[in-house]
């Protein structure tokens, strides 16, 4: 059984795809299990990893029609045999000791998960991320990056609970890592950024239209997944919060720079009311009420007024 298995979602990556399984193969850690995911590439991605496959072992290759991130990692999760997972996207890369680092950790440390700094990797220039070191798992819901590429998660703790991403979504990661959470009992952390996370311009996050909205279908999957688990009240204060930022410091900025008038006016409102819908009492988290971040400026001092001149503000700002 391998130590660790990365699953590798591709879909025409052409351009990043040698530098992205290059650091794989080199990895440090021995029993490294790669599981490479075509999701239905249309450009050359399938013969650049039939030509690493040939000379690697290690390496799984799998095809399936394209059914988009959360679709390719689901599939990749059936196949994947490692103690330990990890997730990987394709334009992305890591240091050689990536793995091996933060599998140590995690059987040094007898965890469940481990997370690791990264770098933004942008043209020209690269700056790093230090996550904030959470003590517990309640600081765990405030304070994580719920990205799913700089973790290791023990394999049992996904399978056994049935984790998975959600369908069809943008903002898979966020439902994936707030459902996966409560399940975890030791976490670490690797202090150094080990991961190259590549910004592109024609990248899905950096287009916005009428999916952000699905912003709005995750975190209600996640309210009731919490609820029907009986988890609920012991992270209603997290979840509030979490909530409030994640709609008006995350996916509003994504709102304000979408090119349809309509569809932007539509789900600002959208946003607003079913901020105040289900969460009526928000201004009053506690959580929020010690937070003095920008962030957290901006969300107390936001009312049903301030919150029309901020977006006409914001708007200009970030269009």
């Amino acid at each position: 059984m391998p130590k660790v298995s990365v699953i590798v979602p591709v879909y025409n990556v052409e351009k990043y795809l040698n530098r992205c399984i290059t650091a794989l193969i080199n990895q440090t850690l021995t029993d490294l299990q790669i599981i490479i995911v075509n999701d239905g590439s249309t450009d050359n991605s399938e013969n650049i990893i039939l030509q690493y496959k040939k000379d690697h072992e290690n390496i799984m290759y799998l095809k399936k029609e394209n059914g988009g991130l959360s679709s390719a990692r689901n599939f990749g999760l059936m196949y994947a045999t490692g103690d330990y997972i990890a997730f990987l996207d394709s334009d992305d890369y890591i240091e050689r000791t990536t793995y091996e680092k933060m599998y140590n950790k995690a059987i040094h440390q007898n965890s469940d998960y481990v997370e690791c700094d990264f770098y933004w990797q942008y043209p020209n220039e690269k700056k790093q991320d230090i996550g904030y070191r959470y003590k517990d798992k309640k600081e765990m819901f405030e304070k994580a990056r719920v990205v799913a590429w700089n973790k290791l998660i023990k394999r049992d703790i996904i399978i056994n609970n049935k984790i998975a991403f959600p369908m069809g979504l943008y903002y898979e990661d966020v439902e994936f890592f707030y459902k996966l959470l409560p399940h975890i009992n030791k976490f670490s952390f690797v202090k150094e950024p080990l991961i190259y996370y590549t910004q592109r311009e024609d990248s899905m996050v950096n287009k916005q239209d009428s999916r952000t909205s699905h912003i709005f279908i995750v975190l209600n999957n996640v309210i009731n997944y919490y609820k029907s688990n009986g988890l609920y009240e012991e992270y209603k204060d997290q979840i509030e919060y979490t909530y409030t930022r994640l709609l008006l410091c995350s996916s509003l900025k994504r709102i304000l720079q979408i090119d349809n008038k309509e569809v932007k006016e539509d789900l600002i409102n959208k946003t607003w009311d079913n901020l105040n819908s289900y969460f009526p009492n928000w201004k009053k988290n506690k959580i929020l009420k010690t937070n003095n971040t920008v962030n957290g400026i901006f969300m107390k001092t936001t009312n049903k007024f301030t919150y029309k001149i901020y977006t006409k503000i914001l708007g200009a700002l970030w269009k």
